[in-house]
């Protein structure tokens, strides 16, 4: 098990620590930190290690709302006090005007 510095030093780019709106088709949930490579996320029904995961991460700001649309991989799954913590590599993006 790797210990909190290890597992920074494993980072490729920096995290922002965010509350982001994420909807996917079953179910919407809302993001803990993102990069440009991977997203954190805490969802209500758990994933598969290796499953391909859908995603559209919603931003807003004053000139109009803009969504990143995904497709990205569960590559870490943890049992979150009733919810469960989804770290995903993002594999295709997109950003569009909402």
């Amino acid at each position: 098990m790797l210990n909190n510095n290890e597992r920074k030093e494993r980072r490729k780019e920096e995290r922002v620590y965010v509350s982001l709106p994420v909807s996917m088709a079953t179910a919407d949930d809302v993001t803990r930190n993102i990069s440009v490579s991977g997203v954190y996320f805490e969802a209500n029904t758990t994933f598969d290690l290796g499953q391909r995961i859908g995603f559209i991460i919603e931003f807003g700001n004053q000139g109009g709302n803009l969504k990143l649309k995904c497709q990205g991989e569960a590559i870490r799954v943890e049992n979150r006090n009733n919810k469960f913590g989804v770290a995903v590599k993002i594999l295709e993006s997109v950003m569009v005007a909402a």
